[in-house]
């Protein structure tokens, strides 16, 4: 990479315009990096914020093949876009990390789950699933994942008895066992042109059993130093075996019996490394674009213990945002506030995250828990 890789002569196009392209933005500002962003939602967070927003489908060819001409370089915050165009991008010299095979494959939860067998990644058996129980060859309960499509815990079902299948999803899916753990866990782990590859410390995660997605994440997490290091171990694995440029999450299911099973990965910036804003010496949106730029690998080291709280919509609230108690948790120390512009909340919508940082875990998981007791997102 050249002293161009900086400033408005570098066209870097991004699909997708939510709230992890927004926290890119905010990375990109600092090294003078214009991002150009394309994305359905005229009022997605990014809109008034980006160099250049464009609104349009993700997921049509002609739309994303227009939105990558005269571009140097595409990256993506979401993997539901058109791989074809960016094929057909990459073909004329245009480059795209991740990569479109590698969306392809993350995208599609059976052929991602096929490449752990294949390439003897640890993760928990599973089979294709089309409507015969006689496909199950594991006791109930069970999980139910829809191939492609899912997020944010939508797409997936805990099935405790078959006679639940009738109600779950008909779409093309697989189905997982059901892994008793101890404890969710995720790495991320970034990897440029070059080879080189960094791994942030592992985070523990926390999730809201009603929403079914995370609430709070701890770092660093309660593991001991042999499973952090088979974590990154793992997490690097996974990212050379991939041949991927850009970065990676991988989540991990940590068994009762000190097993380490990927759960899942997420070729971008995730809500898992938010806490990096604030206590990593590189943040994973800083980490992201050195990677695609093929620029040395930020420094990982945690400059304190953290935390992050998932700001969500509350039940039985829609309609204009309020956020209830901000002034109070922004007078606690080492709580910073992240809103992602949303205008409109509902029941369980991410419209933010609140990041706590002190000089010991202990202390970050009593001032997390005041922190959630303290503010909620309801409508005005």
């Amino acid at each position: 990479m050249n002293d161009t890789w900086y400033g408005k002569q570098m066209k870097i196009g991004v699909l997708g315009g939510g709230q992890l392209g927004r926290m890119l933005i905010q990375a990109a500002n600092s090294l003078d990096i214009q991002l150009h962003m394309l994305d359905p939602d005229p009022n997605a967070p990014c809109a008034q914020i980006a160099y250049s927003f464009q609104v349009g489908p993700l997921t049509d060819y002609q739309t994303v093949l227009e939105f990558g001409q005269g571009k140097d370089l595409l990256t993506v915050e979401i993997e539901n876009v058109n791989t074809e165009a960016l094929k057909a991008l990459q073909k004329q010299g245009t480059k795209v990390f991740p990569q479109p095979h590698i969306l392809e494959l993350i995208r599609d939860k059976g052929l991602q789950k096929q490449f752990y067998i294949d390439n003897q990644i640890p993760t928990a058996p599973f089979v294709h699933f089309k409507d015969n129980l006689a496909e199950i060859p594991f006791s109930f309960p069970v999980v139910h994942k829809l191939r492609t499509g899912g997020y944010d815990g939508k797409g997936v079902q805990i099935l405790k008895a078959a006679s639940e299948l009738a109600d779950s999803f008909k779409e093309p899916s697989i189905i997982e066992q059901c892994i008793a753990f101890e404890k969710e866990l995720s790495v991320i782990v970034a990897r440029n042109e070059n080879g080189q590859i960094k791994c942030f410390d592992a985070v523990e995660c926390q999730f809201n059993p009603e929403a079914n997605l995370v609430e709070f994440l701890f770092s660093p997490a309660n593991i001991t130093i042999e499973i952090e290091h088979q974590a990154q171990q793992i997490a690097t694995d996974l990212i050379e075996k991939l041949d991927m440029i850009g970065l990676l999450a991988v989540e991990f299911f940590l068994t009762k019996d000190g097993q380490l099973l990927v759960n899942e990965i997420a070729p971008r910036p995730h809500n898992s490394g938010h806490h990096t804003i604030e206590i990593a010496r590189c943040s994973q949106f800083e980490q992201h674009l050195r990677a695609i730029l093929n620029l040395p690998l930020g420094d990982t080291t945690l400059h304190s213990a953290g935390a992050m709280l998932n700001l969500i919509g509350e039940k039985n609230y829609e309609g204009p945002v309020h956020y209830q108690g901000i002034e109070k948790i922004m007078a606690l120390p080492g709580v910073h506030p992240h809103l992602y512009g949303k205008t409109q909340t509902k029941p369980f919508r991410k419209m933010g995250h609140i990041t706590i940082s002190a000089p010991d875990i202990t202390e970050v998981r009593t001032l997390a828990q005041k922190v959630k007791n303290s503010i909620k997102v309801i409508s005005k």
